[in-house]
C-alpha cells in the first residue's frame, strides 16, 4: 500500500471528528421521518448533498411546507461558505490531477476542510492521499449512520437531546482551526454577526456572519505586528 503512514494518520485525525456526526445523523434521520419524506428519498439526500447543515436545512424546510425552490435556496445559502473553503484550498488543488480537481470538491465538508488546511504545505501526492482518506472516511460513516438513523431514530428518547451534537461538532472544528490571533478574530466576529443577524430570512444570517468573519480575519492578518 502506498504511503500507509499518511492513510493511518488521516484515519487517526478523522475518526474523533466523526463521533459528533453520529448523533447529528440521528437528528437528520428524525427530521426526515418528521417531514413525512420517503425514507429512501430522504437517505438519498445524504449522498446527493453530502453536507449535514445544508441537508438539515432542506429537509426541515420541506417538512414545514416551504416551497421546494425556497428550501433549495436556503440550503444553497447555508452551503455558500464552501465558496470560501474552495478559495482557501484552491492553491493545493491546482497541483492535483484533473480528476482530483473535479471530484475532490464533492468531499469538501467542514471537517475535511479543517484537516486538509493543516496539510497544504505537504507534497501534492501526500496531500491527495490524506484528503481522500479523510473525505471517504466521513462519507462512508455519514451514509451508514444516516441510514441507521432512519431505522432506529424513532426509538431514541427525546431526553437524549441529540440536537446538541450539531453545535458541539462545529465548536470542535472552530477550536481545531484557531491557531493564530487573526483566526480567533474571524471566529468571534463571525459568531457575533451571525447571532445579530439570526432573524434574517432563509438563514441568510449564516452567510452574512461568514463574510464578516472572513473580512475581519483578513483585516486582522494585515494589521498584526
Amino acid at each position: 500500500m502506498k504511503h500507509p503512514h499518511i492513510i493511518r494518520q488521516a484515519l487517526i485525525d478523522t475518526l474523533p471528528l466523526c463521533l459528533p456526526a453520529v448523533p447529528f445523523a440521528f437528528v437528520i434521520g428524525l427530521a426526515i421521518i418528521s417531514a413525512g419524506i420517503n425514507p429512501v428519498v430522504g437517505w438519498s439526500s445524504s449522498w446527493l448533498i453530502f453536507g449535514g447543515a445544508a441537508q438539515m436545512t432542506l429537509i426541515s424546510l420541506l417538512g414545514s411546507g416551504v416551497t421546494a425552490i425556497a428550501a433549495i435556496g436556503a440550503a444553497l445559502v447555508v452551503n455558500a461558505r464552501h465558496l470560501m473553503y474552495s478559495g482557501a484550498i484552491a492553491p493545493s488543488f491546482q497541483q492535483q490531477p484533473r480528476w482530483m480537481q473535479f471530484f475532490g470538491p464533492y468531499l469538501l465538508i467542514d471537517q475535511v476542510f479543517a484537516l486538509a488546511m493543516l496539510r497544504t504545505a505537504e507534497h501534492p501526492d501526500a496531500f491527495r492521499i490524506y484528503y481522500l482518506t479523510a473525505g471517504f472516511t466521513f462519507w462512508v460513516i455519514w451514509q451508514i449512520t444516516t441510514a441507521f438513523a432512519l431505522l432506529v431514530g424513532p426509538q431514541v428518547p427525546e431526553s437524549w437531546h441529540l440536537q446538541f451534537a450539531v453545535p458541539v461538532l462545529f465548536l470542535g472544528l472552530i477550536v481545531l482551526g484557531i491557531d493564530k490571533p487573526p483566526k480567533l478574530v474571524a471566529a468571534l466576529v463571525g459568531a457575533g454577526v451571525t447571532l445579530a443577524c439570526i432573524e434574517l430570512p432563509n438563514r441568510t444570517g449564516l452567510l452574512v456572519g461568514a463574510v464578516a468573519g472572513v473580512a475581519a480575519g483578513i483585516i486582522a492578518e494585515r494589521i498584526k505586528p
